[in-house]
């Protein structure tokens, strides 16, 4: 094992073939014990096995704090994650709100096989693991048991079609509890179609809705990350407001009658008619 410029033990690469394609775990330099996930080129999740609390994507750090807003500091939750990378946000609850009890959904076995080898898992963490379809996952999560659900899947740098519908969504409120939150990183770009229908497919089923993004994503100037968050109850849009803004790189928070402008109109999702996120440009991983 070489040394890199800082006397630090310069780690290897970790690359192996799984079920979704080449998975890469590259070394971050900067952070002894970080590593970023890419699979089949695309950046899928970043993690710090000295400090799971340190979010490295914009999006994910979106997602932190919805997390964070969820419930009072440090009270755990239940909290389902359909999409499982490297774990990244479910390390996240689980070490800022000890004992939440979580369960994460993942299709790619070797991937979670992958992951919990290279990069463990606290053995304090009160996290499931199954390996499953995000829809087929989330049938058999009881009624009434999430605070907050979590959606970040890709199939490669896709968001799978039948993730995009009404009836999706509708199981998704089955499995929250009275006023809990559901969370979900949208990807997209000009012209925002996509991105405009499942706020119309969200509204369809929750009466309350927030977009968090980069202020050139939301005008269609680039294809980006939209974090989405839904409930039956109020949403924290001031505090997810200030905290989005607080970010290295800023996000706005889009509610209310902006979003219903913002939407233009656009039909919800169905099954029937539902079809995956547009694939990203080849520039945005260059």
């Amino acid at each position: 094992m070489a040394r890199n410029r800082r006397g630090r033990a310069a780690r290897d690469a970790v690359v192996e073939e799984v079920d979704g394609g080449l998975a890469e775990l590259l070394p971050d330099p900067d952070r002894p014990h970080a590593w970023t996930l890419l699979v089949d080129g695309a950046p899928q999740s970043y993690v710090d096995l000295d400090d799971p609390a340190y979010l490295d994507f914009e999006y994910q750090r979106r997602l932190g704090h919805i997390a964070d807003l969820t419930a009072p500091p440090g009270k755990p939750v239940h909290a389902v994650h359909l999409g499982g990378g490297a774990l990244t946000l479910a390390r996240y609850v689980a070490a800022t709100r000890p004992r939440s009890t979580q369960q994460v959904v993942e299709r790619d076995t070797a991937l979670v096989q992958l992951v919990r080898r290279a990069l463990p898992l606290d053995p304090q963490a009160r996290v499931r693991v199954r390996g499953a379809d995000a829809r087929e996952g989330l049938a058999k999560v009881p009624d009434g048991w999430a605070d907050l659900v979590i959606a970040d899947v890709f199939s490669g740098a896709r968001t799978p079609a039948h993730l995009t519908s009404v009836e999706f969504l509708t199981d998704v409120r089955r499995a929250l509890k009275p006023g809990g939150q559901y969370a979900a990183n949208l990807a997209d770009g000009p012209p925002l179609a996509y991105l405009r229908g499942q706020l119309s497919t969200a509204a369809a089923v929750f009466p309350e809705l927030a977009l968090v993004a980069d202020p050139a994503v939301l005008r269609g100037k680039r294809f980006g990350n939209a974090v989405l968050l839904a409930s039956e109850a109020p949403l924290p849009v001031a505090e997810l407001t200030r905290r989005s803004a607080g970010d290295p790189h800023p996000a706005r928070v889009a509610h209310g009658r902006e979003l219903v402008d913002f939407s233009g109109g656009a039909a919800a999702v169905t099954d029937a008619r539902a079809v995956a996120s547009p694939a990203p440009p080849p520039s945005v991983f260059r």
